[in-house]
């Protein structure tokens, strides 16, 4: 008799740090959630590293660092550098 291997899907580690919704990152990023608004311009603007899932955004802290430290860096490196 002959026996098929499965496999099986690959295994997705839920993240735990995912920040879920507007106002919940504007909390993390600014201190308050009053400024949600200023989260939905800079998402509009393509200015931080945010993700979609269906209609909400998320923004994952680790991810959002790294981005922050990138900006630095790259101010530190051309200081005259205009955005």
């Amino acid at each position: 008799m002959n026996q098929e291997q499965t496999t099986s899907p690959p295994i997705v580690k839920k993240s735990d740090d995912m920040i879920r919704g507007a106002a919940a990152i504007a909390e993390y990023m600014f201190g308050d959630r009053c400024y949600r608004r200023r989260v939905y311009h800079l998402v509009q603007t393509s200015r931080i590293p945010i993700a979609r899932i269906g209609s909400t955004l998320c923004l994952r802290p680790s991810t959002y660092q790294r981005w922050l430290e990138g900006q630095e860096e790259r101010a530190l490196i051309d200081p005259t550098r205009k955005d």
